[in-house]
């Protein structure tokens, strides 16, 4: 804990997890209750947006290292032509560049999962709970606060905890992306972990450095533990 890298690494692992969890959540509940909807092509729709999460992830470590380059990146090349920048943007080379670049990867990749998950808990609500809050004079935000939330909540508690334990232990697409640079800017705990223990041999650090995550991935297994009791007392069980 004295290493300064491990003290960055532990940071970077927190900012990445915390940051990349909430936009998940957001835009994948966004999305489900979209899809949710009485779209035209919504099975099309919604084979569409399983892409990213099918998509092996050193492709899409690899798509986004081209998007990201420093010479070549069409996402400078567009905000150049818009006329909303005068230089190309140093994605990977910044490390709160590549901090929040690695961070949009992560949420592209992992909003589908959040997503379908949250549109099948979804179908599971009953449409007469809507008719008689309709009936009450609930406005849309009103039955959305006080019946799809409620009821959704045990879902999002499972949901989210796989989500952190997937951000949290995340080691192919920052490998491949950043290995963990500029100056240690990127490096997550799993990444610094295989590269004290496997390249740089010491075996005993990088296998101190996989221990150190097994606390905060057994808070989020507690937090998922919680969102199940809450299931059990919705359906009359013991609290």
């Amino acid at each position: 804990m004295g290493d300064s890298v491990t003290q960055l690494a532990l940071f970077n692992t927190l900012f990445y997890t915390v940051v990349a969890s909430i936009l998940k959540f957001v835009l994948g509940l966004w999305l489900a209750l979209l899809l949710n909807k009485n779209l035209p092509f919504k099975s099309f729709f919604r084979a569409i947006v399983l892409l990213p999460w099918i998509v092996p992830t050193a492709l899409s470590a690899i798509a986004f290292w081209w998007l990201y380059d420093a010479q070549f990146s069409v996402f400078s090349w567009v905000l150049t032509k818009l006329g909303w920048i005068d230089h190309y943007i140093d994605f990977l080379g910044d490390p709160w560049n590549a901090r929040l670049s690695t961070i949009a990867a992560n949420v592209w990749r992992g909003v589908p999962f959040v997503a379908i998950s949250l549109l099948a808990g979804l179908q599971t609500i009953s449409p007469s709970y809507y008719e008689a809050s309709a009936i009450d004079g609930a406005t849309p935000w009103q039955q959305f606060r006080h019946v799809t939330l409620p009821l959704l909540t045990p879902i999002i508690a499972v949901v989210m905890t796989f989500s952190v334990l997937f951000t949290f232990t995340d080691f192919q697409l920052i490998y491949v992306l950043t290995r963990g640079g500029p100056l240690n800017a990127t490096h997550l705990m799993a990444t610094l972990a295989f590269q004290r223990g496997i390249p740089g041999g010491s075996l005993g650090e990088g296998a101190a450095l996989a221990t150190l995550m097994v606390p905060f991935l057994l808070a989020a297994v507690m937090f998922s533990y919680f969102g199940l009791q809450r299931r059990a007392w919705q359906q009359g069980g013991d609290k």
